[in-house]
């Protein structure tokens, strides 16, 4: 049976091995760390744990100063917290001049699930996206968290890692790439393309499989790196398929969809459609009610690749 894990846990994990292998990396959070499960950090190496308390901002100008000292500061709290309370100073202190701070924010996206709307960080792709010097991974499964983790460890410059909360099932493996900025092409096919992040790549791949049932060819393409933007990939699918489905625990303003629309703009005659949050706030729910109830399971994926190819005949 496929290992299950949240990747918060796989976060956690991960920074601890890679701080057994790196003395320069350090951890910061802001009161949070039994969530973001920095804690597995901390019990480790305690003297390069810095606790904030509920000051991220603080916490982020901290960051940028470790950063100047030659080290490597993962910064850790709620993705809603740390993108948009502390956004002023991962601007103008951490990515305007380049400092080689990370930031590994969990509880993103409606996954949060029973927190509600007011915890569920549907735009924090968009904020990050739009800071120059910015790399974003959103990492769909426990290894390819951990992945994340390493490769953030190795670029010099900011760098934005989504963690979700739920447990999930790890469904790529050690050998399956990571490569920052490139896409992979998990299914292969030439009737459609769904183009998915995050914890909607395995949604994809089971829409994929329900349309294969039904002799749609449909590919499936994991972008764990959304900036920067593996253009290259998507305009290939696009010339392959003719239509493509973009699915996105986010806002469907300022993330992977609106990316693959700036990619395929004056470019390209693919049918597309965009699947994520429709410009609203999420609610309190357990988050397989949440996916339903904002159409981002397999069968809206299903239903939404069946609409493209209509159009698309």
């Amino acid at each position: 049976m496929p290992e299950s894990k949240s990747l918060r846990v796989a976060y956690g994990e991960a920074l601890a091995e890679l701080g057994a292998v790196n003395d320069k990396v350090v951890v910061m959070d802001a009161d949070l760390s039994h969530a973001t499960m920095t804690s597995i950090f901390a019990a480790k190496y305690p003297e390069r744990f810095f606790n904030f308390g509920l000051a991220e901002a603080n916490m982020m100008a901290a960051s940028a100063g470790f950063a100047h000292s030659g080290l490597i500061p993962f910064a850790s709290t709620f993705a809603l917290f740390g993108t948009g309370r502390a956004y002023e100073q991962i601007r103008n202190s951490i990515a305007y001049v380049n400092a080689n701070v990370k930031f590994g924010l969990s509880h993103s996206g409606l996954s949060v699930g029973e927190d509600g709307g007011s915890h569920q960080s549907i735009e924090d792709i968009a904020l990050m996206r739009v800071v120059p010097n910015m790399t974003i991974f959103v990492p769909c499964d426990s290894c390819e968290t951990r992945k994340a983790v390493f490769a953030a460890a190795a670029i010099d410059g900011p760098v934005y890692i989504r963690v979700a909360r739920p447990v999930v099932e790890t469904f790529t493996t050690a050998e399956t790439p990571f490569v920052p900025g490139k896409a992979n092409i998990l299914k292969d096919g030439s009737d459609l393309c769904i183009v998915a992040t995050g914890l909607m790549v395995k949604e994809a791949l089971k829409a994929a499989e329900t349309l294969a049932a039904q002799g749609v060819k449909a590919a499936v393409v994991n972008v764990h790196t959304i900036k920067p933007f593996d253009s290259a990939c998507i305009l290939a699918m696009a010339e392959k398929c003719g239509a493509l489905v973009t699915v996105e625990e986010h806002s469907i303003i300022g993330g992977l969809g609106s990316a693959v629309a700036e990619t395929l703009a004056g470019r390209s005659a693919a049918k597309f459609v965009r699947l994520g949050i429709q410009d609203k706030f999420g609610v309190s729910g357990k988050p397989a009610d949440l996916f339903e109830a904002y159409g981002l399971t397999p069968h809206h994926i299903v239903a939404a690749a069946k609409g493209l190819l209509g159009a698309k005949a």
